[in-house]
Protein backbone atom coordinates (compact mmCIF):
# COMPACT_ATOMS: atom_id res chain seq x y z
CA UNK A 1 0.00 0.00 0.00
CA UNK A 2 1.49 3.34 -1.07
CA UNK A 3 1.65 6.31 1.30
CA UNK A 4 -0.94 8.26 -0.71
CA UNK A 5 -3.30 5.28 -0.83
CA UNK A 6 -2.92 4.74 2.91
CA UNK A 7 -3.73 8.39 3.64
CA UNK A 8 -6.74 8.30 1.32
CA UNK A 9 -8.08 5.18 2.99
CA UNK A 10 -7.41 6.66 6.44
CA UNK A 11 -9.37 9.79 5.55
CA UNK A 12 -12.20 7.56 4.30
CA UNK A 13 -12.41 5.85 7.70
CA UNK A 14 -10.95 2.49 6.73
CA UNK A 15 -10.17 0.63 10.00
CA UNK A 16 -7.36 -1.33 8.32
CA UNK A 17 -5.71 1.92 7.31
CA UNK A 18 -6.09 3.17 10.90
CA UNK A 19 -4.47 0.02 12.25
CA UNK A 20 -1.59 0.39 9.78
CA UNK A 21 -1.17 4.06 10.69
CA UNK A 22 -0.94 3.18 14.39
CA UNK A 23 1.72 0.57 13.62
CA UNK A 24 3.76 3.19 11.77
CA UNK A 25 3.45 5.61 14.69
CA UNK A 26 4.42 2.95 17.23
CA UNK A 27 7.50 2.15 15.14
CA UNK A 28 8.46 5.82 14.95
CA UNK A 29 8.66 5.73 11.15
CA UNK A 30 8.66 8.94 9.04
CA UNK A 31 5.79 7.53 6.98
CA UNK A 32 3.52 8.22 9.96
CA UNK A 33 3.90 12.00 9.74
CA UNK A 34 1.54 12.65 6.78
CA UNK A 35 -1.07 10.48 8.48
CA UNK A 36 -0.72 12.41 11.73
CA UNK A 37 -1.07 15.70 9.87
CA UNK A 38 -4.23 14.37 8.21
CA UNK A 39 -5.60 13.20 11.56
CA UNK A 40 -5.00 16.57 13.21
CA UNK A 41 -6.55 18.36 10.24
CA UNK A 42 -9.70 16.24 10.51
CA UNK A 43 -9.90 16.66 14.30
CA UNK A 44 -9.40 20.44 14.02
CA UNK A 45 -12.23 20.66 11.48
CA UNK A 46 -14.55 18.91 13.95
CA UNK A 47 -13.54 21.31 16.72
CA UNK A 48 -12.67 20.59 20.37
CA UNK A 49 -16.24 19.42 21.06
CA UNK A 50 -16.04 16.74 18.36
CA UNK A 51 -14.64 13.65 20.07
CA UNK A 52 -14.99 12.90 23.77
CA UNK A 53 -11.54 11.81 24.96
CA UNK A 54 -11.88 10.03 28.30
CA UNK A 55 -8.98 8.77 30.39
CA UNK A 56 -9.67 5.84 32.71
CA UNK A 57 -7.17 5.33 35.52
CA UNK A 58 -6.97 3.84 38.99
CA UNK A 59 -5.16 1.24 41.01
CA UNK A 60 -4.53 -2.27 39.62
CA UNK A 61 -7.45 -4.58 40.30
CA UNK A 62 -10.02 -1.80 40.53
CA UNK A 63 -11.81 -3.12 37.45
CA UNK A 64 -10.76 -0.52 34.88
CA UNK A 65 -10.89 -2.94 31.95
CA UNK A 66 -14.26 -4.36 32.98
CA UNK A 67 -15.66 -0.87 33.44
CA UNK A 68 -14.26 0.20 30.07
CA UNK A 69 -15.94 -2.81 28.50
CA UNK A 70 -19.24 -1.81 30.14
CA UNK A 71 -18.80 1.77 28.89
CA UNK A 72 -18.34 0.47 25.35
CA UNK A 73 -21.55 -1.56 25.59
CA UNK A 74 -23.52 1.40 26.95
CA UNK A 75 -22.20 3.87 24.37
CA UNK A 76 -22.78 1.46 21.50
CA UNK A 77 -26.34 1.11 22.72
CA UNK A 78 -26.64 4.85 22.14
CA UNK A 79 -25.23 4.52 18.62
CA UNK A 80 -21.84 6.03 19.51
CA UNK A 81 -18.65 4.86 17.76
CA UNK A 82 -15.99 4.03 20.32
CA UNK A 83 -12.21 3.58 20.16
CA UNK A 84 -10.15 2.26 23.06
CA UNK A 85 -6.41 2.68 23.53
CA UNK A 86 -5.47 0.24 26.28
CA UNK A 87 -2.03 1.01 27.70
CA UNK A 88 -0.51 -2.17 29.10
CA UNK A 89 2.62 -2.95 31.11
CA UNK A 90 5.72 -3.50 28.98
CA UNK A 91 7.38 -6.87 28.76
CA UNK A 92 10.90 -6.65 30.26
CA UNK A 93 12.08 -8.93 27.43
CA UNK A 94 10.41 -7.83 24.20
CA UNK A 95 9.31 -4.34 25.25
CA UNK A 96 5.81 -5.06 23.93
CA UNK A 97 2.51 -5.00 25.76
CA UNK A 98 2.10 -7.94 28.15
CA UNK A 99 -1.67 -7.82 27.88
CA UNK A 100 -3.12 -7.65 24.38
CA UNK A 101 -6.26 -6.33 22.79
CA UNK A 102 -7.17 -9.88 21.73
CA UNK A 103 -7.90 -10.81 25.35
CA UNK A 104 -9.71 -7.56 26.13
CA UNK A 105 -13.31 -6.80 25.34
CA UNK A 106 -13.72 -9.87 23.15
CA UNK A 107 -17.48 -9.50 22.84
CA UNK A 108 -16.98 -6.39 20.70
CA UNK A 109 -14.53 -7.89 18.20
CA UNK A 110 -17.10 -8.17 15.41
CA UNK A 111 -18.58 -4.70 15.98
CA UNK A 112 -17.39 -2.29 13.27
CA UNK A 113 -18.29 0.61 15.57
CA UNK A 114 -15.62 -0.42 18.08
CA UNK A 115 -11.84 -0.24 17.66
CA UNK A 116 -9.53 -1.54 20.39
CA UNK A 117 -5.75 -1.30 20.38
CA UNK A 118 -3.14 -2.16 23.00
CA UNK A 119 -0.04 -0.05 23.52
CA UNK A 120 2.95 -0.79 25.72
CA UNK A 121 3.77 1.74 28.45
CA UNK A 122 7.50 1.17 27.76
CA UNK A 123 8.23 1.79 31.41
CA UNK A 124 7.05 5.41 31.39
CA UNK A 125 6.68 6.60 34.99
CA UNK A 126 3.49 8.52 34.30
CA UNK A 127 1.94 5.49 32.60
CA UNK A 128 2.08 6.80 29.00
CA UNK A 129 4.84 6.20 26.49
CA UNK A 130 5.84 8.96 24.03
CA UNK A 131 3.91 7.04 21.34
CA UNK A 132 0.59 7.23 23.18
CA UNK A 133 -0.21 10.82 22.22
CA UNK A 134 0.18 10.48 18.44
CA UNK A 135 -1.84 7.25 18.53
CA UNK A 136 -4.53 9.17 20.39
CA UNK A 137 -4.43 11.82 17.66
CA UNK A 138 -4.98 9.14 15.00
CA UNK A 139 -8.01 7.80 16.85
CA UNK A 140 -9.47 11.30 17.08
CA UNK A 141 -8.83 11.86 13.39
CA UNK A 142 -10.61 8.61 12.58
CA UNK A 143 -13.86 10.27 13.65
CA UNK A 144 -14.88 8.22 16.67
CA UNK A 145 -17.48 9.77 18.96
CA UNK A 146 -15.63 8.57 22.07
CA UNK A 147 -11.97 7.68 22.53
CA UNK A 148 -11.18 5.95 25.82
CA UNK A 149 -7.60 5.82 27.07
CA UNK A 150 -7.28 3.09 29.68
CA UNK A 151 -4.00 3.33 31.58
CA UNK A 152 -1.81 0.76 33.28
CA UNK A 153 -2.82 1.63 36.82
CA UNK A 154 0.41 2.21 38.70
CA UNK A 155 -0.85 4.41 41.51
CA UNK A 156 0.12 7.94 42.44
CA UNK A 157 2.67 8.49 39.67
CA UNK A 158 0.09 7.89 36.95
CA UNK A 159 -1.11 11.42 36.42
CA UNK A 160 -0.11 11.92 32.77
CA UNK A 161 -3.59 10.78 31.74
CA UNK A 162 -5.02 14.11 32.94
CA UNK A 163 -2.79 15.97 30.47
CA UNK A 164 -3.68 13.58 27.65
CA UNK A 165 -7.47 13.61 27.87
CA UNK A 166 -10.46 15.94 28.04
CA UNK A 167 -11.85 14.15 31.10
CA UNK A 168 -10.35 11.76 33.65
CA UNK A 169 -12.31 8.95 35.29
CA UNK A 170 -10.70 7.66 38.47
CA UNK A 171 -11.74 4.10 39.35
CA UNK A 172 -11.55 3.08 43.01
CA UNK A 173 -12.83 0.14 45.04
CA UNK A 174 -14.18 -0.15 48.59
CA UNK A 175 -11.33 -2.48 49.58
CA UNK A 176 -7.55 -2.13 49.51
CA UNK A 177 -7.26 1.37 50.95
CA UNK A 178 -8.22 3.06 47.68
CA UNK A 179 -10.17 5.68 49.57
CA UNK A 180 -7.09 6.68 51.55
CA UNK A 181 -4.86 6.64 48.46
CA UNK A 182 -7.26 8.93 46.65
CA UNK A 183 -6.84 11.63 49.27
CA UNK A 184 -3.16 12.03 48.44
CA UNK A 185 -1.96 14.82 46.20
CA UNK A 186 -1.99 13.98 42.52
CA UNK A 187 -4.55 11.22 42.18
CA UNK A 188 -7.45 13.10 43.74
CA UNK A 189 -6.57 16.28 41.86
CA UNK A 190 -6.70 14.75 38.38
CA UNK A 191 -10.16 13.18 38.76
CA UNK A 192 -13.06 14.81 36.92
CA UNK A 193 -15.36 11.88 37.72
CA UNK A 194 -14.87 9.17 40.36
CA UNK A 195 -16.28 5.66 40.12
CA UNK A 196 -16.44 3.55 43.26
CA UNK A 197 -16.45 0.24 41.42
CA UNK A 198 -17.45 -3.12 42.90
CA UNK A 199 -20.00 -1.14 44.88
CA UNK A 200 -21.77 -4.35 45.82
CA UNK A 201 -18.90 -5.08 48.23
CA UNK A 202 -19.00 -4.05 51.89
CA UNK A 203 -17.62 -0.61 52.60
CA UNK A 204 -18.80 1.08 49.40
CA UNK A 205 -20.99 3.61 51.20
CA UNK A 206 -18.17 4.49 53.57
CA UNK A 207 -15.74 5.00 50.67
CA UNK A 208 -18.21 7.33 48.97
CA UNK A 209 -18.67 9.33 52.17
CA UNK A 210 -14.90 9.60 52.68
CA UNK A 211 -14.37 10.81 49.12
CA UNK A 212 -17.08 13.44 49.41
CA UNK A 213 -15.67 14.58 52.75
CA UNK A 214 -12.16 14.83 51.26
CA UNK A 215 -13.45 17.02 48.44
CA UNK A 216 -14.97 19.38 50.97
CA UNK A 217 -11.59 19.85 52.64
CA UNK A 218 -9.94 21.19 49.51
CA UNK A 219 -9.95 24.81 48.38
CA UNK A 220 -13.07 25.45 46.31
CA UNK A 221 -15.77 28.00 45.54
CA UNK A 222 -18.96 28.14 43.49
CA UNK A 223 -16.91 27.93 40.27
CA UNK A 224 -14.97 24.80 41.27
CA UNK A 225 -15.82 21.49 39.64
CA UNK A 226 -16.11 18.82 42.33
CA UNK A 227 -15.78 15.39 40.78
CA UNK A 228 -19.08 13.49 41.03
CA UNK A 229 -18.71 10.22 42.92
CA UNK A 230 -20.74 7.39 41.38
CA UNK A 231 -21.21 3.79 42.47
CA UNK A 232 -20.70 1.15 39.76
CA UNK A 233 -20.71 -2.61 39.42
CA UNK A 234 -18.87 -3.02 36.13
CA UNK A 235 -19.59 -6.73 35.72
CA UNK A 236 -23.33 -6.09 35.56
CA UNK A 237 -23.17 -2.61 34.01
CA UNK A 238 -24.82 -1.04 37.03
CA UNK A 239 -24.15 2.68 37.30
CA UNK A 240 -22.37 2.98 33.94
CA UNK A 241 -25.06 5.29 32.59
CA UNK A 242 -24.42 7.63 35.52
CA UNK A 243 -20.70 7.70 34.68
CA UNK A 244 -21.47 8.76 31.11
CA UNK A 245 -23.89 11.42 32.35
CA UNK A 246 -21.22 12.75 34.74
CA UNK A 247 -18.62 12.95 31.97
CA UNK A 248 -21.05 14.83 29.72
CA UNK A 249 -21.90 17.15 32.61
CA UNK A 250 -18.20 17.93 33.02
CA UNK A 251 -17.98 18.55 29.29
CA UNK A 252 -20.82 21.06 29.52
CA UNK A 253 -19.11 22.67 32.54
CA UNK A 254 -15.89 23.15 30.56
CA UNK A 255 -17.66 24.56 27.52
CA UNK A 256 -15.94 25.09 24.19
CA UNK A 257 -13.38 27.48 25.67
CA UNK A 258 -12.47 25.04 28.44
CA UNK A 259 -12.15 22.16 26.01
CA UNK A 260 -9.94 24.27 23.76
CA UNK A 261 -7.69 25.08 26.73
CA UNK A 262 -7.39 21.38 27.55
CA UNK A 263 -6.49 20.58 23.94
CA UNK A 264 -3.75 23.23 24.04
CA UNK A 265 -2.37 21.71 27.24
CA UNK A 266 -2.47 18.31 25.57
CA UNK A 267 -0.47 19.66 22.63
CA UNK A 268 2.07 21.13 25.03
CA UNK A 269 2.32 17.82 26.88
CA UNK A 270 2.77 15.88 23.63
CA UNK A 271 5.53 18.15 22.31
CA UNK A 272 7.31 18.20 25.67
CA UNK A 273 7.14 14.39 25.89
CA UNK A 274 8.66 14.03 22.43
CA UNK A 275 11.42 16.51 23.26
CA UNK A 276 12.28 14.63 26.44
CA UNK A 277 12.29 11.31 24.61
CA UNK A 278 14.58 12.57 21.85
CA UNK A 279 16.96 14.28 24.25
CA UNK A 280 17.23 11.13 26.37
CA UNK A 281 17.77 8.98 23.30
CA UNK A 282 20.46 11.34 22.04
CA UNK A 283 22.06 11.38 25.48
CA UNK A 284 22.27 7.57 25.49
CA UNK A 285 23.95 7.65 22.09
CA UNK A 286 26.52 10.24 23.17
CA UNK A 287 27.14 9.17 26.76
CA UNK A 288 30.33 7.26 26.05
CA UNK A 289 32.25 6.93 29.32
CA UNK A 290 30.59 9.94 30.99
CA UNK A 291 28.64 7.81 33.46
CA UNK A 292 31.74 5.85 34.41
CA UNK A 293 33.64 9.11 34.98
CA UNK A 294 30.87 10.38 37.26
CA UNK A 295 30.92 7.10 39.17
CA UNK A 296 34.72 7.39 39.61
CA UNK A 297 34.41 10.95 40.88
CA UNK A 298 36.29 12.41 37.91
CA UNK A 299 33.29 14.47 36.82
CA UNK A 300 30.28 15.81 38.65
CA UNK A 301 26.78 14.96 37.45
CA UNK A 302 25.92 18.57 36.57
CA UNK A 303 28.93 18.84 34.27
CA UNK A 304 28.05 15.52 32.63
CA UNK A 305 24.47 16.66 32.06
CA UNK A 306 25.70 19.95 30.57
CA UNK A 307 28.01 18.04 28.22
CA UNK A 308 25.20 15.80 27.00
CA UNK A 309 22.79 18.70 26.49
CA UNK A 310 25.41 20.68 24.60
CA UNK A 311 25.96 17.74 22.29
CA UNK A 312 22.23 17.02 21.88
Amino acid sequence: MTASTLETRFRAGDPRALARAITLVESGLPAARPLLRAAREIAAARGPAGTVVLGVTGSPGSGKSTLTDALIAHLRGQGQRVAVLAVDPSSPYSGGAILGDRIRMLRHHADTGVFVRSLASRGALGGLSPRAMPVLALLEGAGFDWVILETVGVGQSEVDVAAACDHTLLVLTPAGGDGVQAFKAGIMEIADVIAVNKADLPGADRTVRELLAAQGLGRHDEHTWLAPVRRTVAQTGEGVDKIVDAVLAHRAFLGEAGLHDRRERRAEFEVRTLVQDRVLRRAREMSGNLYARVARGELDADAAADALLAGA
